[in-house]
């Protein structure tokens, strides 16, 4: 779960009650917040801060929105909110193909934009979390990809059906602890399956061909179940 108190967000407008108004918003939901009265201040503040999310106006003197959002996307990728009066589809579309994340048209409800900041916040986590994992995980001599459903035994591609791939990805998630085939089936199979506890047995069985040398990988547990450890 994202966790929102201390995230840091830019409010930039030229207008002091609009910026003092989102700032009031804001802090209710436990958001640290500066402010910058025009786009090169942002660009400024940005260049000796770190921000979680930027709020921009794009009707601006000087350097507006339009042209502020293209110079930070030149060296960040922090999400971005455009504000706007305009209600013109184009302008919409220029600003979110310079590089704006979404789009807001005043009047608005400042709930709605603290609501679009967290739903930003909360896609922006699981973007880089999921690009700071690699992309095929090790468990042992065995690599497994999950977002292919690939796996690898010693570089060589293993080829699984769908159940021995998701009974392995369990096992391996969850190695060096004992798992009866009671649990195994309801987290592999799910609560409402209907069958035996063979059908852990009979895939065990045939995880452990495909594994070849590794199949030592597996231990049975006599009167228990099974166990993933690496050797």
């Amino acid at each position: 779960m994202v966790q929102f108190q201390d995230k840091k967000i830019l409010i930039v407008d030229d207008e002091p009650q609009m910026r003092e108004l989102l700032r009031a918003y804001l802090e209710k939901s436990h958001f640290i917040v500066e402010e910058a009265n025009n786009g090169q201040d942002a660009l400024d503040k940005l260049s000796v801060s770190e921000f979680d999310c930027i709020v921009l106006d794009v009707m601006m003197p000087e350097m507006d929105g339009l042209m502020t959002c293209l110079e930070i996307r030149k060296s960040s990728e922090v999400p971005i909110i455009m504000l706007t009066a305009r209600g013109d589809e184009l302008d919409r579309v220029h600003g979110l193909e310079l590089g704006a994340d979404d789009y807001i048209v005043k009047p608005f409800s400042p709930r709605e934009l603290v609501a679009r900041i967290k739903a930003l916040l909360r896609r922006s986590q699981v973007t880089n979390k999921s690009e700071s994992e690699p992309l095929m995980k090790s468990f042992g001599a065995i690599s497994i990809d999950e977002k292919a459903r690939r796996v690898k035994v010693q570089e060589k591609e293993l080829v699984l059906t769908p159940k021995e791939y998701d009974l392995l990805l369990f096992l391996t998630k969850n190695q060096n602890q004992v798992w009866t085939r009671e649990q195994i089936l309801e987290h592999v199979w799910g609560y409402d399956f209907y069958g035996s506890l063979r059908t852990v047995d009979t895939h065990i069985k045939t995880l452990r061909m495909k594994l070849g040398d590794l199949s030592n990988y597996i231990s049975t547990i006599w009167g228990v179940g099974y166990k993933f450890e690496i050797y």
